[in-house]
This record gives C-alpha cells, structure tokens and sequence, in this order.
C-alpha cells in the first residue's frame, strides 16, 4: 500500500510540474526597429531662425552606437563605445586595421523586413585604410546616387546593411535619407549631411534580425 501510494504521489507531482511548466511558456518578444532622424554628418549649413547659414566643416566623424542609440564622443573613437561613423557621404565602421573594434559592413539586397538572419554567405568588410574602406564612398558603389543634374544625394533602393558592432554584435540598417528633416523630395534647398536611418540591433549577440 505505501509503496502504492508513493508511486501515486509521484505522478501527481510529475503531472502537476508538466502542466504549471505548459501554463507558464517563455515568450521571446520580437525586436523592433528604431528610426535615428538627422544625425549631423560634419554638416556645411545649418538651419537658423534666420535661415540657412554656412559653416565650416570639422572633418570628424560623428560617431553613433546601435546599442544606445545616441552619438559618441570623438573622445572615445579608440574604443568599442561606437558602432558607425558618419562624415558627408562617408561612412566608417569601428573594426579593421585602422579601428580598435571588431566591427564590419555586409550590403544585403533586398528589404529592411525581409532580412531576418544573417546570411550564411556575408562576408564582412573592415576599414583598412582611409581609402579603403567596409562601406565603398562613391555614387553608385556604396549607399548612395548622386543626380549631377539635380544635385541630389539619394540612397539607392534595396540596399540594407549589415553591421557587426564594434564589440561583436549585430544590427541591420537602412539609410532613408541625407537631409536635414527627411524631406520626401529633396530639393536644392535642402540641408544636406544629416543622415535619417533605421536600424534593428541584436543584443544578445546572435545573428538573428527580427
């Protein structure tokens, strides 16, 4: 009879654990993307109340981190704090021989949505040299077209970047424009070298975007 009743016990446990671990599942929460808007690239003009007015250009970077989600000091360009630089139409990334992380820029056609993993054939790009760059400066050969007639920058469609962070993570980004308020339709007016972007970090280090 004990041995019964043991025997019973057990089950009871058994069944009662299985049903409480059931009622109770891990929910993972999908990430979701932020919008980074007018992140100054070294600008030539800014807006004033008395309107646009020139002024004169650093030649820095402005450094940002997907982790934070804010700009970097130019202080702290030697270390992992940073993610991805931006000057005019130049964009660096913290890894390679002339960088202190371990940073780099896969380009991935297709859409920001679509890209949910990190694809099995990316390779990544590191800067090497001032030169030689992960991201290719140029109209046509990295993120951007450059209109001779219009004068206007715009990104080029279907291009999503892939970036491992300077300490090893990875984020997706995709460049929605150049100019100061994201205007839908640039115009000689605008503001340019103020970056609007999207992007989608993985904390967790692994090379799922979704």
């Amino acid at each position: 009879m004990r041995i019964y009743q043991l025997a019973l016990a057990i089950c009871l446990s058994a069944a009662f654990f299985s049903c409480k671990k059931e009622d109770n599942p891990v929910i993972v929460q999908p990430l979701t993307s932020t919008t980074a808007k007018d992140i100054a690239a070294d600008p030539t003009s800014v807006t004033s109340a008395t309107g646009q007015q020139p002024v004169a250009a650093t030649g820095k970077f402005t450094l940002y981190s997907f982790k934070d989600n804010k700009q970097v000091a130019n202080t702290d360009s030697a270390t992992t704090k940073w993610d991805i630089g931006f000057r005019g139409t130049t964009i660096i990334v913290n890894g390679g021989a002339i960088r202190t992380g371990q940073g780099g820029a896969y380009i991935h056609t297709g859409t920001f949505d679509d890209l949910t993993i990190v694809p099995t054939s990316a390779t990544f790009a590191q800067d090497q040299s001032a030169t030689q760059l992960a991201i290719t400066t140029g109209s046509g050969k990295g993120w951007y077209n450059y209109d001779q007639t219009t004068n206007i920058i715009s990104s080029i469609p279907g291009k999503v970047f892939i970036i491992r962070t300077g300490d090893s993570k990875y984020a997706k980004m995709e460049i929605l424009s150049y100019y100061q308020g994201a205007p839908a339709t640039p115009s000689a007016t605008s503001v340019a070298r103020y970056f609007t972007f999207r992007y989608l970090y993985q904390p967790d280090g692994s090379q799922t975007l979704k």
